[in-house]
């Protein structure tokens, strides 16, 4: 079991803290990370793993909102085109730009050169921070990307937005990993059963899902970043809010890769929404769908899984059609869509993914609704001076929260990977080179990581084939990532469960001895726990 949730677990009763945020997805980490970097007293808890729901389940995107200009949507996207250049500056190692190629079948509601004029629009209102776009012909397409079926295809157009190249938990969680350096006392597989506020005093009653123990958590604000689930805290407890969600689940499903090409392929699917063939490392995420549900708790059916399909093997040109016996891992969840009042119908394609921030300035409490990463930098700004509006003292108000660490940390780094012959000692089977994404993962500590397989080459071993994580990243998980479950470095603080296949994993021979790093005396039942989730999840067709 993790030391450091042990450790958080006994502070959490004990201490009067500023703010408590319950949700340790994208809205929650942010607010955790902004609070704590500048003085605040913060307490953060989430009743699974941090980003276990929506966080987990996107495209990996940081886009612009091209979509939103057919809405003619212009303030949106000019913000989300200014938070996406915000984060490429910040985050030049995790907020990649890529090439999107989009392709326009005949009988589509606008003829390619108008769509390509959109683009151009697009690119103006991003500031021109990224490539060019092309208007690109049918034959072009077909020269510059075998996998397509072009068949239909009357012309297109190349443009650039950005995609995290681990993946969206991991972006997540490394500002919930920010907020503990800066001296969050942060938790996983905490609930809140309510609270309620004495004497200006919130008191929240938690219930520790491992152990089942339950305590209170004392704070002088609250807020609710709970994701998909804000709306049923909130009735909990009796707070009305403005706004409430909507909510549209997609799916994504991972398979090996369709094309070496590092682009994504851009489609309109039957359903006129855009779809996706996404590079994820070594494999391919294709995706997504958009079905409005009234809960958060979704899973795959067979018709999502159907549709993906479908749409894969008419969009694309493959020796062999894709079933799904060929589908690796999948990936589902909610978009919690924010809309002011009662009712409504979440059409993704048309409803915006527009974030909200109720506040009641009496209580002291505040609702986050909607969002997406790109926009993540701007919540954590708006809640800091709602926050301070309260009148929580923020001694550190001017500090920068975010952001990678210097330049002169990452020449230090880069120099002496490059004397150690670092990349030299990059696995075949891994997508990039060993500096890049250990500075990308690690930052900083990326340096002790260095030292740790200097002293011992053997931290320098893949434990299990085709994960890309070194024994020595799974140290580091163990020591600081606040891994409680198998499945949390699995799937969350690492992509491992997307490219690598369950039954590859359950049998790969470091498998054990990963489990002995990460859980000490309770590998095997930690082992066990996660094969009992893997065969629920496959009788229940999820």
């Amino acid at each position: 079991m993790s030391n450091l949730r042990n450790t958080n677990l006994q502070k959490l009763p004990v201490e009067l803290f500023d703010v408590l945020v319950i949700g340790g997805g994208i809205n929650g980490a942010v607010s955790a990370a902004a609070l704590a970097a500048k003085g605040a007293k913060i307490a953060l808890i989430d009743k699974n793993d941090f980003a276990a729901c929506t966080s987990s389940n996107s495209s990996n995107l940081v886009w612009g909102g091209i979509k939103y200009l057919e809405s003619f949507e212009f303030s949106l996207v000019n913000k989300l085109c200014k938070s996406r250049n915000h984060l490429m500056r910040c985050y030049p190692a995790s907020v990649k730009e890529i090439r999107f190629l989009t392709s326009i079948h005949k009988d589509f509601r606008f003829p390619p050169f108008v769509i390509f004029l959109g683009s151009l629009l697009y690119w103006m209102i991003g500031r021109f921070h990224t490539k060019m776009p092309n208007y690109l012909t049918a034959a072009k397409i077909r020269s510059m990307e075998k996998v397509i079926n072009t068949a239909s295809v009357i012309g297109g157009f190349e443009y650039s937005d950005c995609y995290l190249p681990d993946n969206d938990a991991r972006f997540t969680f490394n500002f919930i990993r920010s907020s503990m350096s800066y001296g969050c006392i942060a938790a996983n597989y905490v609930e809140s059963l309510g609270s309620v506020r004495k004497e200006d005093i919130w008191l929240t009653k938690v219930r520790n899902t491992i152990s089942g123990e339950q305590f209170t958590i004392r704070s002088r604000v609250l807020i609710n970043a709970g994701g998909p689930f804000v709306d049923a805290l909130n009735k909990t407890n009796k707070e009305n809010t403005e706004h409430h969600h909507l909510f549209s689940k997609g799916i994504h499903l991972i398979v090996n890769k369709v094309t070496d090409s590092n682009k994504i392929l851009t489609f309109f699917a039957d359903d006129g929404r855009l779809f996706f063939v996404i590079p994820m490392g070594p494999k391919t995420c294709i995706g997504t769908t958009d079905t409005q549900v009234e809960t958060p708790e979704v899973y795959v059916t067979n018709t999502d899984r159907q549709f993906v399909l479908d749409n894969a093997n008419k969009l694309l040109q493959l020796d062999k059609k894709l079933t799904t016996a060929d589908v690796i891992a999948e990936r589902c969840g909610v978009r919690p869509l924010a809309i002011k009042g009662s009712g409504g119908k979440a059409e993704w394609v048309k409803l915006s993914r527009k974030h909200a921030i109720d506040s009641n300035m009496e209580s002291g409490y505040l609702s986050i609704f909607g969002g997406k990463l790109t926009d993540c930098l701007n919540v954590g700004d708006e809640v800091v001076a709602l926050v301070k509006d309260f009148g929580i003292v923020l001694p550190h108000l001017k500090y920068k929260w975010y952001g990678e660490p210097d330049p002169a940390i990452k020449r230090e780094f880069l120099h002496r990977a490059e004397l150690m012959g670092f990349d030299q000692l990059t696995p075949k089977s891994s997508s990039e080179p060993l500096t890049t994404r250990f500075w990308r993962r690690y930052g900083r500590n990326a340096l002790n990581m260095l030292e740790s397989i200097r002293e011992s080459p053997e931290k320098g071993e893949l434990l299990i084939e085709n994960s890309e994580y070194l024994r020595v990243e799974i140290e580091h998980a163990a020591q600081r990532e606040m891994v409680t479950k198998l499945d949390d470095f699995l799937r969350r603080r690492s992509k491992i469960a997307l490219v690598v296949p369950a039954l590859d994993i359950l049998s790969a021979p470091g498998l054990k001895e990963a489990c002995l790093i990460l859980f000490g005396e309770e590998a095997d039942a930690k082992l066990q726990e996660y094969e009992e989730m893997l065969l629920s999840m496959k009788h229940s067709g999820n």
